[in-house]
């Protein structure tokens, strides 16, 4: 079940976990450091790559950028996604005044084309639509996602935080096919579980998971529920020899059979050799059953 990677299209490929770089700008790692730390998350054989336009206050592609162009021959050894249509005052654009969503036509195109240009990396792999907002234009998009695709700005498209009626609705309007949609899922949130990861398997779409250790809630030792699958990781770390946590619960993730891609979030890379490390097991039902019900507080029925 752990394949360490994961095919989304007849081209494309991902790796099973993405390094993320929502926090990049709180890392402040200088330009080599920078590259340093992309190559070694290559060296794990983590070669998806995970950025949203809006990032950092609109800084963290150009970041990233900044060390791929330190070492250019690391842009064909990795799958880059980004995502759009998120708009906040921040500092890089003054004119962005609220927070809002721009799901049109002209802001798809003018975001992918910058990400592309802040990236330095030539194309998109895959570009998402960040969030979907209750009056996006269905016509709008696809008119976007075919412009950016016929001009070679981005191979592939999917979603972030749809819901499977949303997903669905969306891809009616679309000539390219959703390769994912990128929702949050964790040992803390089961919602994914109930409803849309079921709608992913029946479409045969992987989803990326975003936030998988709960934004650092599943180490919190206050918290009644986090103990609870603390607990019930560490029980079952016991017959696999593992008691790192992250590990543990990264390989509750990956032994769903929806085929769950991590989003590692750290620039810590003792934290993402943890998450590497996670390919290593592969739960029973038994094992999985253990800590969903841990989350839940009482069995299932």
């Amino acid at each position: 079940m752990n394949k360490a990677n994961i095919q989304l299209a007849e081209n494309l490929t991902f790796s099973r976990f993405s390094h993320g770089y929502w926090r990049a700008h709180k890392w402040q790692l200088p330009t080599k450091q920078y590259t340093q730390l992309i190559e070694n998350v290559l060296e794990l054989g983590i070669t998806t790559f995970d950025h949203a336009a809006c990032y950092g206050g609109f800084t963290n592609e150009t970041a990233f950028g900044n060390a791929l162009a330190d070492n250019p021959e690391l842009r064909g050894k990795m799958q880059i996604v980004s995502k759009c249509g998120i708009l906040f005052p921040n500092g890089t654009f003054p004119e962005m005044q609220s927070k809002h969503y721009d799901n049109s036509r002209e802001h798809i195109i003018w975001s992918a084309e910058r990400s592309v240009r802040e990236l330095r990396c030539g194309y998109l792999d895959v570009l998402l639509v960040h969030r979907p907002s209750p009056c996006a234009d269905p016509e709008e998009i696809a008119a976007a996602f075919d412009h950016l695709h016929r001009a070679g700005t981005v191979r592939h498209f999917g979603v972030s935080n749809y819901s499977p009626a949303k997903l669905n609705m969306l891809q009616s309007y679309l000539s390219q096919p959703l390769v994912t949609n990128q929702i949050e899922i964790s040992p803390l949130h089961l919602n994914a579980f109930e409803q849309d990861l079921d709608y992913l398997l029946e479409k045969r779409i992987k989803p990326m998971a975003w936030s998988p250790l709960g934004g650092g809630r599943l180490f919190d030792a206050d918290n009644e529920r986090s103990r609870r699958i603390q607990a019930a990781l560490l029980k079952i770390g016991e017959k696999y020899g593992e008691t790192r946590l992250d590990t543990l619960a990264y390989a509750w993730l990956l032994s769903h059979p929806a085929h769950i891609m991590p989003v590692i979030g750290s620039g810590r890379i003792e934290r993402i050799k943890n998450a590497a490390d996670a390919l290593k097991l592969d739960f029973t039902e038994e094992d999985w059953i253990g800590i969903y019900s841990a989350s839940m507080g009482h069995d299932v029925p």
